[in-house]
């Protein structure tokens, strides 16, 4: 690698700002809000947006450091868990409005980014969903359940048009969302955090919390140099968990997820893609990548509990890649990294809170633009307006993952999926 290993592509490419002070001193806010990546983010900029100015932000390192400043940067509907799952848990109405609120969250994404001006590396092109295999029922299967149950039209590839789009003979047949986007995602944050400091949220990195404590009818909130006194608190640390409720930590598992970007590739790019989406593939163990603006190509997959090396994730990704586009073998890689999760054991969002004044939005568990945006905005109603909307993810609660045995059994259900693909691939010949 020609940079850092430290790193990101993200990081390397990230908007320049000037940083925001940590916390110094004893303040009083109304809200806290603990962890600076989307889920914290979107609660701030809803809670601004609705006229609630007295709101404090604290992030142990910078904006976007965690999962929100490292993952693929895809933008679209839907949860961890499965729409067939999701609709035999809760029936048609529940599970739609549901996937309602994920997609709003992809439209309010757009509005913001146009809104507040977010130079964000906006591509507004749609996601493909390719076949790795060749049987096509899974793709049928999962766009007649979509337009039947969620009102979501997919559009089919045919195999002839899809390898015109993606020069790779690894497909057969795909589906095409187009209500879907892809970006930067770190600036994206960078831009959610400018938008609620200019309505007059108060933002602190390098503020991590050591120590949250209920005092009288209010919560003090301690880190290093200072401590605020709230009346309401959210904890949204993800995978980077917080320490400061153990219910709340214990109900999930930081996952690793690893993502690598090539060399600008110039034409090699277009010997590549012939599209502007992004595209994931049918495997448990997918693939997932984009073209970025530069020409370069980021690709990211794997799941695993090891937060893997730089170098490590370059050898795993490179070899992915070339699976898939083998005329990429001199393509030198420039960037790779890893990045911690947050998944529940029921693969869905844990977006709660109780009478005391404390709440949580964690267990994005992969699908976090559209989903931290819908929980952003289901706390800030809760906490601006008493709106009980968030109630609708009551059934998702706080069940304990069982660390670290949850660990191991994460792990070898992946290990079982992968080895389920590797055999249905082997089978197709």
């Amino acid at each position: 690698m020609t940079h850092s290993p430290a790193i990101s592509y993200y990081r390397a490419t990230a908007m320049p700002y000037a940083p925001y002070a940590p916390l110094e001193g004893t303040t009083e806010a109304r809200v806290v809000v603990v962890g600076g990546g989307f889920a914290g983010l979107n609660t701030t900029l809803g809670l601004a947006e609705r006229g609630v100015r007295d709101v404090l932000l604290l992030e142990r390192e910078q904006i976007g450091h965690g999962a929100s400043g490292r993952n693929g940067g895809f933008v679209f509907a839907g949860f961890s868990l499965g729409e067939q799952a999701l609709l035999g848990q809760l029936g048609e109405a529940r599970a739609r409005a549901l996937f309602q609120r994920t997609i709003e969250g992809v439209h309010r994404i757009r509005r913001r980014i146009a809104d507040y001006a977010i130079p964000c590396d906006a591509v507004d092109a749609g996601v493909i969903w390719a076949n790795w295999f060749r049987d096509p029922g899974v793709l049928r299967a999962r766009q007649q359940l979509l337009a039947e149950h969620y009102g979501a039209d997919w559009e089919w590839l045919p195999e002839a048009e899809l390898r015109e789009r993606i020069h790779s003979t690894r497909y057969h047949d795909g589906l095409f969302e187009r209500d879907a986007l892809h970006l930067h995602p770190l600036n994206y944050a960078i831009g959610l955090a400018a938008a609620a400091a200019g309505q007059g949220v108060r933002i602190h990195e390098h503020s991590g919390v050591r120590q949250l404590q209920r005092v009288g009818d209010r919560w003090r909130v301690r880190t290093a140099s200072g401590e605020v006194l709230a009346e309401q608190v959210v904890l949204a640390c993800g995978g980077y968990l917080a320490g400061l409720e153990r219910s709340i930590d214990r109900a999930v598992l930081p996952i690793a997820t690893y993502v690598m970007v090539t060399e600008p590739l110039g034409d090699r790019l277009a010997d590549c893609l012939a599209t502007r989406a992004a595209i994931y593939d049918t495997r448990f163990a997918f693939d997932y990548y984009r073209p970025l603006p530069d020409t370069r190509l980021l690709w990211g997959g794997r799941i695993s509990v090891l937060d893997r090396s730089p170098h490590a994730v370059q050898r795993l990704l490179q070899r992915d890649l070339l699976r898939v586009f083998p005329q990429l073998e001199q393509a030198r890689i420039d960037y790779a990294w890893s990045g911690l999760m947050s998944y529940a054991r029921h693969q869905m969002p844990q977006i709660g809170g109780r009478g005391d004044g404390l709440w949580w939005a964690q267990a994005f568990g992969g699908h976090g633009l559209s989903s931290t945006c819908a929980a952003g905005e289901l706390l800030a109603a809760a906490i601006a307006e008493g709106d009980p909307a968030w109630r609708e993810f009551a059934d998702y609660g706080l069940a304990s993952t069982h660390r670290p045995l949850g660990f191991l059994a994460a792990q070898a259900s992946y290990w079982r999926a992968e080895l389920q693909d590797w055999f249905k691939t082997r089978l197709e010949g």
